[in-house]
């Protein structure tokens, strides 16, 4: 388990934002990133992304409530071993949840690295 602060942490979620390439960026819209310590049914959970995914919306997709990534803090530094691997591990989550939002699937993630 990694000790580090809740801003060290909101660090390592801002700097893995700041990662994705600008093309993406630009097409991250009217999602919100929250961090939460735990996902209550399933503590294991690393992130979470809840949301329509870009691929799959319609014309007709307004007025609905922002989608979300969360990133689990607690079960993100119980995962992890040193502060070197909790900000890689971050990286990579933020990155999983985020091609979610792209459409990305499990499978793809994986061979991207972003498993």
């Amino acid at each position: 388990m990694v000790d580090i602060s809740d801003e060290a942490f909101d660090d390592l979620v801002n700097d893995a934002l700041d990662q994705i390439p600008d093309e993406f960026a630009r097409r991250l819209v009217n999602v919100a990133i929250q961090v939460a310590d735990y996902n209550e049914e399933h503590p294991t959970y690393l992130g979470l992304y809840v949301g329509v995914a870009l691929p799959d919306r319609t014309h007709h997709h307004t007025g609905f409530l922002p989608d979300a990534i969360f990133i689990y803090k607690e079960a993100l530094k119980r995962y992890c071993h040193s502060e070197e691997d909790l900000a890689e591990q971050v990286k990579v989550t933020v990155f999983h949840e985020v091609g979610h939002y792209f459409g990305l699937e499990e499978d793809d993630l994986e061979r991207l690295g972003w498993g």
